[in-house]
Order: structure tokens, then C-alpha cells, then sequence
């Protein structure tokens, strides 16, 4: 079948977000690449991927362009599930022999609900849906297509077994000829990596068991199966070869750096450094010197580095799996080798209180990490921090459809008898006002865009879509 993979246009004008929809606007505008639909994508022959969100196609266009294809598979996340469906009944509405299915978490966690959300909505992929999108785009049965969930002729929802976990990484074929011809590398823009960028998987799955993170718990699971260190680089060298204009590679495996996967990274580190490349990764704050010695000297730039909180004991409630002396001496070694850090921090976690988010607002300022990025706590369905929070009363089931408000600014879903929302929401434009409006780190931004005339404009765009971002949130 002629196969559409949507990332769907967004009727409230969101942004996109790491490899799926994420669940508001962001501080600064930025774009990730749909990788999880790129890879099934490239499996299938003659198809195309649509990011209307990046490409700014309205609805509309979007539309016009979907009509022509039979099959058209839609990602979809739980914050942006309303309007995805929205958008299936328009296409359905237009052209009633199109088959339409949606992969993503949000399906993934709730394939009935998701399927009986819709009459538009003919099928959901569970799990990882490689292959359940190829056998579907080559017109197999639907009972015959582990992984999925489907409708019957009398309305109720068939679900097949589930598929198994791909263990040969090395099978899936590479995702970057597929954004080289169906997208516009330039619309891809992330403030801390340079531009234009390209990311990319090494992996799939994380060995860390935090209660609040999506992906592991519902698609990728608990176990990191790796791509090997030849076929990363095969990717890398035809990233260099054929898309000569990408400045940085980024790695955005849930943790590039995972303790048994060390001997790897040194190896993908030395073949890109023979190549030239300039490259980032996720990582979590604990990787040994040695290691990041290598890394850099190999050409990384820059971590991003989930810190989540200043305090031991939320660290120990979310099972970070680290504490806040360890993060610090990672730290203190990436300043000494040069490595920039982006620095990641939530508010609302279980255990939270006003000193916490005052002590978590000290402490990164303490390890300064060159920029940040402050989110709330988000209790996707599918996650041990939404069954927590469920059943400890913190949130109303169902609520977290509710993860933004009109404006697409996050909203506190959670709160506790001690600290309510309303004390957890505004703890975000305290944090980003305590950590950027500081002589010291003005001084370091203004320095940085001194430096580059690319940079000023960078900095000077983003400094504007920062300050709208706080009176968003004022408000």
C-alpha cells in the first residue's frame, strides 16, 4: 500500500519534541526528528514521512497531501491524542477507503481506549512497531500481524499477541537517507546543539528504572539493545558523505552512556573522532572520567544530562539510581575536560516541598551546567509515576490528558497535601529566573555571543522566545 507516516499538524500550534509529540511549547521553539516514524519509514518502499508540525503545513495541506497515499500511520502522544484523531475523522471524512493507524505510548498503554476514541481510527501498533508497520503497509491480514489492535465488523477491539522485542538492531536499516529525502534539515533546531543537526538511535531501551520516565516503560522496555559499533558509524560516515552541511551528530538513546555499554561508546567515540565529527549524547551523571576523557577527545561537545532533582531523597523516590555528590564530581570532570552540559531539572516529583524546589534551584546553580531546561512533572498513563500519583490521590485518573492548557504551556497535574499546583507551576519561572539572571551567567551568555556572529543571532531569537515563555507562565 501507498504509506504515509504523519507526524499530524497541530491545531494548537505545539512544538515538536524528542523523537515523538511533546507535551507542550516549549521554552525556546525546537524540533526534533521523527525518528520512530523514519525507521519503519525506511522498511517500506515508496513511502514518505510528513512532519507537518517542523514543515508548518497547516491542516489543510496536510489533508490534500494524505488523501493521496492508502495508508497513512500517525504518531501520537496522550497530550496531542485529541487533535490526532481530530485529524484521522477529517481524512476519513474525505476519503473513506484510507486506512488509518496510530503508533506511539498513548496506544501503546490504551489500545482500546485509543481505537473506540475514534470511528477514523482502524488500528493501534503496541510496542516497538517496526515491523508491524511494514506487514500492515504490505497488505497482510490483520489477524495474521502480531502487535496489534483492530477493530471487528461488530465494533469490538481484536488484540493479537504482542510482538517481540527486535534484539538484532543491526537489521533495522539506517534513518538518514529517509530524513535526507522526506525532510527539511533546517527546520530541525534544538538551542543547545548545533545547526543545522541530525539525531539518530544507537539503541533502543534503558537499564534505569525512574517511575516518571515514558519510553522504557511502555515501548523501548528495561533491557539496551544496542546498535554495533560499526553499523553506528556506517551511519555516520553516510551522514557526513551525503549531507555535508550537518554541523553535529547527536546520539538520543535514553542513556548513550550506560555503565555496560562503555567499551561501545569508545569505539563509536574513536571512529567518529578519525572522521571529524562533532557529536552529543544523553547521559546520566555518572560516567567515569576515563570515559569521558576518550569522548572528548574524539570530538563531544556536549551531554545532556538528566539531574531531576537536588535532593537525595526524591532521587531515591524516582529510583534515579544516583545521588547528588556523584552528580557533582561528573560535573566538576566535564568542566575540567571541556564538556558542555545541558542540564535537565523537574519540579513536582514525589517528595517535593518548597525547600526541596529551593534546594534543587541551589544546587543548579552550585554545578552551573551551561544551560537548562525545567519541566514539570508529567504523569504520562503508562508510567510508575502516574500509578503512584493515582493512587495515592495526588492526581484524578484520567487527568493527565489535561498536560496543557490553551496557551500550550504545561500545566502541574500533580500536587500534594503540602504543596499544591499552583506553588509546583510557578517553581518553574522561579528556577529559570534564580539560574539565568545572575551576573555571572549573563555574562557567560553575552561572551558566547560575542564570540560568533551565528551565535548572536541565535542567542538574541531564543532570548525573545525565552521572555514570552515567562509571561506565558506568569499568566
Amino acid at each position: 500500500m501507498k504509506t504515509l507516516f504523519l507526524q499530524a499538524p497541530s491545531f494548537d500550534g505545539f512544538d515538536g519534541g524528542a523523537g515523538s509529540r511533546y507535551q507542550a511549547k516549549r521554552e525556546i521553539k525546537s524540533f526534533w526528528y521523527p525518528t520512530w516514524l523514519a525507521q519503519p519509514a525506511a522498511m517500506v518502499p515508496d513511502s514518505r514521512v510528513l512532519d507537518a508540525p517542523a514543515d508548518e503545513i497547516s491542516v489543510e495541506d496536510s489533508l490534500r497531501i494524505a488523501e493521496g497515499y492508502d495508508l497513512v500511520i500517525i504518531h501520537t502522544s496522550t497530550p496531542s491524542f485529541p487533535t490526532d484523531a481530530k485529524f484521522a475523522e477529517l481524512l476519513k471524512a474525505r476519503k473513506p477507503s484510507v486506512l488509518i493507524g496510530l503508533v506511539g505510548a498513548k496506544v501503546a498503554v490504551d489500545p482500546s481506549g485509543s481505537l473506540t476514541a475514534s470511528p477514523a481510527i482502524d488500528f493501534v501498533a503496541r510496542e516497538e512497531f517496526d515491523y508491524t508497520c511494514k506487514e500492515v503497509a504490505e497488505g497482510r491480514p490483520f489477524e495474521s500481524i502480531t502487535g496489534i489492535s483492530y477493530k471487528l465488523a461488530d465494533g469490538t477491539v481484536q488484540h493479537n499477541p504482542p510482538r517481540a522485542m527486535i534484539e538484532n538492531m543491526d537489521d533495522l536499516p539506517f534513518v538518514a537517507p529517509i530524513y535526507k529525502r522526506d525532510l527539511t534539515i533546517n527546520n530541525y533546531f534544538i538551542g543547545y546543539l548545533k545547526h543545522p543537526y541530525v539525531s539518530i538511535y544507537t539503541g533502543r531501551g534503558c537499564r534505569s528504572k525512574c517511575t516518571f520516565c515514558l519510553w522504557p516503560q511502555t515501548v523501548g522496555g528495561h533491557r539496551y539493545r544496542t546498535r554495533s559499533a560499526a553499523n553506528v558509524l556506517a551511519e555516520a560516515k553516510w551522514i557526513k558523505e551525503n549531507m555535508p552541511e550537518v554541523k553535529e551528530l547527536m546520539f538520543d538513546d535514553d542513556t548513550f552512556t550506560d555503565s555496560s555499554n562503555m567499551e561501545r561508546v569508545h569505539d563509536i567515540a574513536r571512529g567518529l573522532g578519525a572522521m571529524g565529527w562533532t557529536w552529543s549524547c544523553n547521559a546520566k551523571a555518572n560516567v567515569p572520567y576515563e570515559s569521558l576523557k576518550i569522548m572528548k577527545e574524539n570530538g563531544l561537545r556536549l551531554l545532556l544530562v538528566g539531574y531531576e532533582s537536588g535532593d537525595d531523597q526524591i532521587l531515591h523516590n524516582i529510583k534515579k539510581g544516583l545521588r547528588t555528590d556523584i552528580a557533582r564530581r561528573f560535573t566538576e570532570d566535564c568542566r575540567k575536560l571541556g564538556i558542555t552540559i545541558h542540564g535537565t531539572f523537574i519540579l513536582g516529583l514525589p517528595g517535593e516541598t518548597k525547600e526541596t524546589i529551593d534546594k534543587t534551584i541551589q544546587f543548579a546553580k552550585e554545578i552551573n551546567p551551561h544551560t537548562i531546561q525545567v519541566s514539570l512533572a508529567a504523569p504520562y498513563p503508562g508510567t510508575t509515576l502516574y500509578n503512584q500519583a493515582v493512587e495515592n490521590g495526588w492526581l484524578k485518573e484520567n487527568e493527565a490528558v489535561n498536560l496543557v492548557n490553551d496557551k500550550g504551556v504545561q500545566l502541574a497535574l500533580i500536587s500534594y497535601p503540602h504543596l499544591s499546583k499552583e506553588d509546583i507551576f510557578h517553581g518553574v519561572e522561579k528556577f529559570y529566573r534564580a539560574f539565568y539572571f545572575r551576573p555571572s551567567k549573563i555574562w557567560e551568555i553575552v561572551k558566547e555571543m560575542l564570540a560568533s556572529w551565528e551565535m548572536m543571532k541565535r542567542r538574541l531569537r531564543e532570548g525573545v522566545e525565552f521572555f514570552r515563555f515567562l509571561r506565558a507562565h506568569e499568566a
